[in-house]
């Protein structure tokens, strides 16, 4: 399966509704109690771009994207307004948002992540397709520039000379996408409906790659 490194019409998902979904088992004991299992390590997202559709013109955008990946076939990137970047979505980003990682003096590339949660029990997110241009960089809390990021795999990697030195701290602050892609091989959109204010459904769901 192919991921074509090519977002989804802004103008269209920032409409869109979803978020992020849980899998969880719940089993009703006879006392009333309950058991309760995480069948997911990670949370998976899911939107349905329809919301978004407020014109033919964004129809006819739509089934173009469609087209060109083939339905389900090849995934894309998805913008979640909601949720784009290493901060909240009105803050700026700054270099210190979120704990990528710490030096040891050999390891020269580190996952971007995003951490949720309150220190509770945190959640860490994988982010594997960050907004090339937006990534910024501390080590030890200074800014640097000596590093590279792979924007289809989220891993930045410090160059030769610029490797952090062990017990440094390194942060980051980015902007990313979702990896996605439609979840469905056939639009329905029926214009009369459409015309008199139905929401066409357009599936999309968050892929793993």
């Amino acid at each position: 399966m192919a991921f074509d490194d090519i977002r989804f019409p802004t103008s269209i998902s920032r409409g869109a509704s979803g978020g992020p979904e849980r899998r969880t088992d719940i089993v009703v004991l006879g006392s009333g109690a309950e058991e309760r299992n995480s069948r997911w390590a990670d949370s998976r997202r899911s939107y349905n771009a329809g919301f978004g559709v407020k014109s033919l013109n964004d129809i006819h955008t739509v089934i173009r994207f469609f087209e060109e990946r083939r339905g389900r076939l090849h995934g894309f990137r998805w913008k979640d307004h909601l949720d784009f970047k290493s901060g909240a979505p009105q803050a700026a980003v700054t270099a210190s948002d979120q704990v990528i990682g710490t030096g040891d003096g050999a390891t020269a590339s580190f996952q971007l992540v995003k951490i949720y949660g309150t220190g509770l029990r945190d959640y860490v997110r994988t982010i594997t397709a960050p907004v090339a241009g937006t990534v910024v960089i501390r080590v030890a809390g200074s800014a640097v520039a000596g590093f590279s990021t792979n924007v289809l795999t989220g891993v930045v990697t410090f160059k030769p000379g610029a490797i952090p030195a062990a017990g440094a701290v390194i942060t980051a602050g980015f902007e990313f996408d979702v990896p996605a892609r439609f979840d469905t091989d056939q639009l329905r959109i029926n214009l009369t409906q459409f015309a008199a204010g139905d929401i066409p459904d357009i599936p999309v769901v968050e892929i793993r790659r």
